[in-house]
């Protein structure tokens, strides 16, 4: 099966299966003498696992991770860094029900047809489940960036059609503090409440829900990404639809600014008292031409609704045949409190990656001098 690995420079592959033995991945590409806090990368799979509250899936995992090669005495050797996540709680017989029927909206017909064989037991490879590889290599990317002084900060901005007001990103580390003094993980307090109670409701209906996540990028330098097919904003909606259940991507203005006119869509540029080129707006989103203006980099990543809804549903069986199936086992009513901190992996890859490469972009000039560079 190709389509396992991910980035160039910083490059990603991750493998494993939902009720497997374990889940990982390898990093490739991270430089050596990198810091790597442990309990840092620990503590952003804690945010993804499941079993954090009642509004999402009940499957107990601690998501333990183990760094078997590529980090010697706390850091980075420049070797391929292997993470491996134990799977611990597996219910395999929650999935006997759909062995030979598939269910509406998973991936289990388009698997079958294309394979001619699927893991059954929560979707195989195409579980969610995979993304937890995805944020343990997203935080040795996020140590990267920071390293940089890039920041990434995401929440929930809407659930169903609650949406919560923008919010303003001063301190990096303030914005993720509230974010985390609620289940639904939104910055803005009011709004998680009327979030968590109608996520509950859903649950307690059988029934599940979607929403976006907003993420932030902050101090990402001008010139990230690459001219004409590596965009940043392409490579960043890449990841992004890469990411189980997501449906839509938008950045900047998004979709709002097609109904926009020129003169009020273009962001003048000016000098700020730091003598920095600046907009006065920001509608581009951090990215003019692809490439990072140094403006904070925003976009949206809207999830569907989970697919596993405990009602009955038509459906056909692997002959094609008439068929009835009703969800069973341990489903998250609303993913997106548990999608915050994968989209910010996923956004810390792609600006690893893009930095690594930005690097190799300007030509050396000679020392004074004339001396060559050997």
């Amino acid at each position: 099966m190709a389509g396992n690995s991910f980035g160039q420079l910083f490059r990603i592959t991750t493998f494993g299966e939902s009720h497997g033995e374990a889940i990982g991945v390898i990093i490739d590409g991270c430089p050596a003498q990198l810091e790597v806090d442990l309990d840092y990368i620990q503590g952003e799979l804690d945010k993804r696992k499941p079993g954090q509250s009642k509004i999402t899936t009940q499957r107990k995992e601690s998501d333990t991770v183990k760094i078997l090669s590529g980090v010697f005495e706390g850091k980075t050797t420049g070797t391929p860094i292997a993470m491996l996540i134990p799977n611990e709680d597996q219910r395999s017989k929650d999935y006997t029900h759909n062995v030979d029927v598939f269910r509406p909206s998973h991936a289990d017909y388009t698997y079958q047809t294309k394979y001619g064989i699927r893991d059954h037991r929560g979707g195989g490879r195409s579980s969610a489940r995979e993304t937890a590889a995805r944020v343990a290599a997203g935080a040795i990317a996020k140590l990267l960036l920071k390293s940089q002084g890039i920041e990434i900060a995401a929440h929930v901005s809407s659930v169903g059609k609650i949406d919560a007001p923008n919010v303003e990103i001063s301190n990096v580390q303030d914005f993720i503090d509230e974010r985390e003094k609620n289940i639904v993980r939104c910055a803005d307090p009011a709004t998680a409440e009327e979030m968590i109670e109608y996520i509950d409701s859903i649950r307690k209906q059988g029934d599940t829900v979607g929403g976006k996540v907003s993420c932030h990028i902050i101090n990402c330098p001008v010139g990230l990404g690459e001219p004409v097919f590596d965009k940043l904003h392409a490579d960043l909606g890449k990841a992004m639809l890469s990411i189980n259940a997501v449906h839509g991507f938008e950045y900047g203005s998004g979709f709002t600014g097609s109904e926009m006119r020129g003169s009020e869509h273009n962001d003048i540029f000016i000098k700020n008292s730091d003598g920095e080129v600046k907009t006065i707006s920001n509608y581009s989103g951090g990215i003019q031409g692809g490439i990072s203006n140094g403006m904070p980099i925003e976009f949206k990543v809207a999830f569907k609704p989970v697919a596993t809804i405990m009602h009955n549903q038509q459906t056909v069986d692997s002959q094609g045949n008439a068929a009835e199936i009703s969800g069973k086992g341990r489903h998250d009513p609303c993913v997106v409190p548990r999608a915050v901190p994968i989209v910010e992996a996923m956004a810390a890859l792609v600006l690893a990656d893009h930095w690594l490469r930005n690097r190799n972009s300007i030509t050396p000039q000679p020392p004074k001098g004339g001396a060559s560079i050997a």
